[in-house]
Formats: C-alpha cells, sequence, structure tokens
C-alpha cells in the first residue's frame, strides 16, 4: 500500500506557496510546494522542494488508494469520500519553461503536458515510421496518411513502432476468417501472450462485430465467447472491429501514432519525475483513540470507553509499537 498523502505549512515565510505536499511515489516520496490544499475551483501551481522540512507543521494526513504515473502526469486517489481523485500533470508555460499544476476532473481542461500534444493529422506527426512485419502478406500502404513503412521482423503484431531496437506498440490485423480460424485452433491467445507484453498493443478486425453472427460453418454463439473470453484474460489488448479493411487501416495509424505520442510523454514524465527530490522516511501516523484502547483492554490497562485517554496510556501504547 502506498503512504499517506500530506500535506504541511510551508516554513518559509517568504514563499508565495504556503504548502508542502508530499506524494507517496518512488522510494522516498515527492516533495512538492504549493498555493493551496486541493485544486477545489483552479488548478494549482506547484514547484519543486529540495527536502521536507524537519519543522514542517503537518496540515492534513490522508491515507492513499492509489499512486501511478501514467506519462506526464500523476494519478492521485486518496482514502476518502469527497477531494479524493486529482492529478499533477508536469507542463510547460511559455518560453518552454517546465512547471507542475494540480487538477481535478474539474479544472484539467487548462492543463498542457510535458509534451506538445498535436492537434493536426495523427497528432501532426509527419514522415511517422511504421515497422510492417516481414512475414505480413498484403500489407497495408497507408497511402493518405505521412506515413513512412519498412519492412522488419516482429516479435508480435503485423505493424507496430520501434524505437532503439524497442517495440513500443503492436498492431495485429485480422480478417474475419482470420480471426474466427485463430479462435477455433487456440492461435490466438499465444498471439495475445505476445502482444501483451509489449508496453501496447491491439487486435483490428476488418470486419463488423454483427459478422460474427453470420457465420455459417462455426457456431456464432461460440466465437462470441471466445471473444467474450480473450477480453477478460487479457483487457490490455483491446480486440477492435472496423468495418472495412480501409477503416481498419485508418484505425491502425491513428493507434501507433497515439502510441509514439504516449511513449515519449512516458519518457518525459520519467525524467521530470526523477529531477524531483526524493522525503525522508515519514514517521508513523499518531494512534486514534481507539487504536490506544483496544491496545489498552489487551494490556489490562484501565481505559474509559469514551473521553481523552490518559497520556501516560498514550505513551506506553507508542513505547510498545515504537519499541
Amino acid at each position: 500500500m502506498p503512504e499517506d498523502f500530506v500535506i504541511a505549512r510551508n516554513p518559509d515565510g517568504d514563499s508565495t506557496l504556503p504548502y508542502l505536499l508530499r506524494i507517496p511515489l518512488g522510494p522516498g516520496g515527492i516533495i512538492l510546494k504549493a498555493r493551496d490544499t486541493w485544486p477545489r475551483t483552479a488548478k494549482i501551481y506547484c514547484h519543486r522542494v529540495d527536502a521536507w522540512p524537519e519543522d514542517a507543521e503537518v496540515v492534513e494526513r490522508v491515507p492513499v488508494r492509489s499512486c501511478v504515473r501514467r506519462g506526464a502526469a500523476i494519478d492521485l486517489v486518496l482514502d476518502r469520500g469527497r477531494e479524493n481523485r486529482s492529478q499533477l500533470v508536469f507542463a510547460r508555460v511559455r518560453g518552454g519553461r517546465p512547471a507542475i499544476f494540480w487538477q481535478t476532473a474539474r479544472t484539467a481542461k487548462q492543463a498542457r503536458p510535458a509534451v506538445d500534444l498535436p492537434t493536426a493529422r495523427a497528432f501532426g506527426q509527419a514522415g511517422l515510421e511504421i515497422v510492417v512485419d516481414s512475414h505480413e502478406r498484403y500489407a497495408y500502404g497507408f497511402p493518405d496518411q505521412q506515413v513512412t513503412t519498412v519492412r522488419g521482423r516482429l516479435a508480435a503484431g503485423d505493424y507496430g513502432i520501434v524505437r532503439g531496437g524497442t517495440v513500443l506498440a503492436a498492431v495485429e490485423r485480422k480478417s474475419l476468417a482470420d480471426l474466427v480460424s485463430s479462435l477455433t485452433t487456440g492461435k490466438l491467445k499465444y498471439q495475445l501472450t505476445e502482444l501483451a507484453s509489449l508496453p501496447r498493443a491491439a487486435v483490428v478486425v476488418e470486419d463488423r462485430y454483427s459478422a460474427v453472427f453470420r457465420l455459417e460453418h462455426v457456431r456464432p454463439a461460440l466465437v462470441a465467447d471466445m471473444l467474450g473470453e480473450c477480453q477478460v484474460r487479457w483487457p490490455m489488448v483491446p480486440i477492435v472491429f472496423c468495418e472495412t479493411r480501409k477503416l481498419a487501416q485508418e484505425w491502425t495509424y491513428r493507434f501507433l501514432a497515439a502510441a509514439s505520442v504516449g511513449a515519449e510523454e512516458e519518457r518525459a514524465g520519467s525524467e521530470a519525475v526523477a529531477r524531483l527530490a526524493a522525503g525522508a522516511p515519514l514517521a508513523p501516523a499518531p494512534p486514534t483513540a481507539a487504536q490506544v484502547r483496544v491496545w489498552a483492554r489487551q494490556q489490562g490497562l484501565p481505559v474509559s470507553a469514551k473521553g481523552r485517554v490518559p497520556q501516560e496510556v498514550v505513551a506506553a501504547y507508542l513505547a510498545d509499537r515504537d519499541g
């Protein structure tokens, strides 16, 4: 389980960012200073901090359900009913200066990621290079897109994005007949296993899903069940029906272009997080009265069911816990 998310007052009285944030990501956590304790009405500007001050006054300490970095952002989910989902985005402001913004779904529209997100065709990537597996027959040519295709050996899939000898994403192309054959023979399961080992992968089918229920030489329900089973066992490898070969080619192009951008965001996010200072280990959270009462009863110490717990009992509990 992740450590707690901690908010403290910034002891630096001259700073325009009066709060400190400790995000439980990585071995020592990430330390930032911020303008406020939560992005309620607008995104909050944050800045790096070299270290967590020993004299920082803790304002709030909340258990964390999830803290995961995805590309140029950190998704933070707190274990409480309200104000529990937020995101820290590594962005660039005017002039190319790096910045960090803390936002929620309500304030996310204004955030800009750490790389220039393209808006033109296929994320603005002119000259995208797609590797076509050397065994692929009747390969897509992508004549309507700004794509360079090269033949090569792919460990999985028929079309892929390769950087530095590493396959970043791949798409397995299937006609409906090929899909049915690979399902009934079990071949597709091996292909999905190989695709699932890649950072991003998908299977594209050159037909409609409704065509499955018009099959004559195999029970349609059997094929539908097998497709459902495959998606449950390999949820990270979607099987996408694209109606026609042309639409399947277009979808493949868009998917691989998005994967190329995603890989760049992942690289930029890794570098941005690596530049942030790690904090020292957190001290244990103060015990609750309920925890102390349970311990005291187990030790045979007299303690009331309500009201304040005597300080000597709390001190004994802490000595036993930390000793």
